[in-house]
């Protein structure tokens, strides 16, 4: 019997739609305070938004919900009603708030101060948005779409977008306003990433050990975290042996290491970045 998921209270509705409020903001903000009176854009259905707003008397906030309708409603069977309404809510009210904006005279005349501050507030809007449920850009849904019928994969088809974008920039803007927004689009993405993963750096590791008892014992003692033991064989002589997995932070890998050098200086560990962790007993322990 498949157990049927619980609705979304009311209370994190609420929470949800406010920070997704913030982000749209933060993002309206960025674009008509630092890119635009620098003629600079950003990637995606943003920055065609952007390029068509140049171009047209059409209002940036009207075409980048016009441009974004399509592709979320082709992608409502498979991003779900919650994603669909929440990245409606998010894209609307960037644009009502881009709107009184727009007569603003920007903050900043530098267009490099403007790319490195405008892409990290957008970036950090828009990450904000897609942590709670919703999106401001329809390139991805739509590379999922397309790529189910094409031999790329999502990502590939991003970029393949995202450099037809630019090269129409150099066109319209000139080339270094293209470049600077080249820069925007990479500041902005990796805030994104920032934000969305959180800003706690996490490692799984992995440690191959015949001590795996004592390292088991000394790791909890010593470095406060509980581990997992998982039953493994060897390859080579296929002989069984117990793996011991642990998540810690990255000012703790240090002391991890040498807690395994000083039990068993033979041991293979194998680190690993860890985007997120959820549930569990993982807490910063009290040092």
């Amino acid at each position: 019997m498949v157990k049927e998921h619980k609705k979304e209270t009311l209370g994190h509705l609420i929470r949800r739609l406010f920070f997704i409020l913030i982000g749209a903001t933060m993002a309206a903000v960025s674009i008509e305070l630092f890119l635009v009176p620098n003629s600079i854009i950003d990637g995606g259905i943003i920055g065609i938004s952007l390029i068509l707003d140049y171009l047209t008397p059409v209002p940036f906030g009207i075409l980048l919900v016009i441009i974004n309708l399509p592709f979320l409603f082709f992608g409502y069977k498979h991003i779900g009603k919650s994603f669909f309404i929440s990245s409606i809510f998010a894209i609307v009210a960037l644009a009502i708030i881009e709107f009184p904006l727009h007569p603003i005279p920007g903050f900043i005349d530098d267009p490099l101060l403007a790319t490195v501050f405008g892409g990290m507030l957008l970036g950090a809007g828009v990450g904000l948005v897609i942590r709670n449920g919703g999106a401001l850009d329809g390139t991805e849904i739509l590379g999922i779409l397309l790529t189910r019928k094409l031999p790329f994969s999502v990502g590939e088809f991003v970029m393949f977008a995202n450099i037809f974008i630019f090269t129409w920039a150099g066109f319209v803007l000139g080339w270094e306003q293209a470049m600077y927004s080249i820069l925007t689009y990479y500041i902005a993405s990796k805030t994104i990433d920032a934000v969305i993963q959180g800003l706690d750096d996490t490692k799984s590791v992995i440690i191959v050990s015949a001590e795996y008892e004592e390292l088991g014992e000394a790791i909890n003692s010593r470095l406060g975290r509980s581990v997992t033991k998982l039953h493994g064989k060897g390859g080579f002589k296929e002989s069984p042996t117990d793996v011991i997995y642990v998540v810690v932070t990255r000012l703790e890998l240090t002391k991890l290491k040498q807690i395994v050098t000083d039990i068993d200086p033979k041991a293979f560990l194998t680190i690993m970045a860890t985007q997120e962790v959820h549930g569990g007993t993982f807490k910063a322990p009290i040092h």
